[in-house]
């Protein structure tokens, strides 16, 4: 089943592990593109699947289970990077994806694509982090106070909607509208919903980022990092650091971009994305 998002981009849904797995589409064929999400939803990459399925690419920009669309509730043990990393590997199973496959990720989604690279599952033929989390970057503090269960316990939904709205604003910078805002928030109004938020924030743990550096660092897979220079959330500080010592990796610093820089500046997200996906390196052709 599909529903039509925009003139060409598509919401479809498989079965991952029993529940409808939701994402974003555009059908043609192409090399396939797993685009991740972090502490939002697959709109997130919305600005972008047009232009990368008119580089010829096939982008896929799934919700994580029990968020945007999906169906299914996380827990704090479901909500982990590792286990999250393994339902990507099945969402790509279930689509039927076979040999290796590009992944973007952005925010906590970046974390699960740099899991999924180093641990089993689809091989990963290139690794994009868009506004990532890295190191011991996350969670932050705005996050991080949902990790106390008194606090979730005496926070009303409303109160949670506020404090996303916040976030959700800051994140957009320059490209914060009333509608865009809404269309990020629309998914927190379903309880279930914002129970698997508050189980992924649970779950945040930056071990999970700082564990993978010694096999990042051996990794001969090309990377690209795309960054706003304005990110709140995560520094473009991060970035860089992470350029210095990983090796094969770019980074594209995006003046006057926020956390999200797909809303900000997507002709350049996209065109950095496409160019990094559809080049040809030593072994890829």
């Amino acid at each position: 089943m599909s529903d039509i998002i925009g003139s060409t981009v598509l919401r479809a849904r498989v079965t991952v592990d029993g529940e409808r797995a939701s994402y974003l589409t555009v059908e043609r064929d192409g090399p396939a593109v797993l685009l991740l999400h972090g502490t939002y939803w697959s709109r997130v990459w919305l600005p972008v699947l047009e232009r990368l399925a008119g580089a010829g690419l096939r982008p896929f920009a799934v919700d994580l289970p029990g968020l945007g669309r999906s169906g299914g509730e996380l827990t704090p043990e479901t909500g982990t990077v590792p286990a999250l990393a393994g339902w990507v590997a099945r969402f790509a199973s279930a689509l039927g994806l076979s040999g290796p496959v590009a992944v973007a990720g952005h925010d906590i989604g970046g974390a699960v694509a740099q899991h999924l690279l180093v641990h089993d599952g689809p091989e990963v033929s290139r690794l994009a982090l868009v506004g990532s989390v890295t190191y011991d970057s996350w969670p932050v503090p705005g996050v991080a106070r949902f990790r106390d269960p008194a606090v979730v316990a005496a926070t009303t939904a409303d109160e949670i909607l506020a404090a996303r709205r916040r976030a959700v604003a800051e994140a957009l910078a320059g490209a914060a509208t009333e509608r865009r805002i809404a269309e990020y928030l629309d998914p927190w109004t379903d309880a279930r919903v914002r129970r698997s938020w508050m189980a992924l924030v649970a779950a945040a743990d930056h071990r999970h980022t700082r564990d993978l550096l010694p096999a990042l660092r051996r990794d001969p897979t090309p990377k690209l990092l795309v960054w706003g220079e304005d990110d709140g959330f995560q520094k473009v500080e991060y970035a860089e650091r992470f350029a210095s010592e990983i090796p094969h990796t770019t980074l594209l610093r995006l003046p006057g971009a926020g956390h999200i820089p797909m809303e900000n500046a997507p002709d350049r997200v996209a065109r950095a994305l496409a160019d990094f996906f559809t080049a040809e390196g030593p072994g890829e052709r």
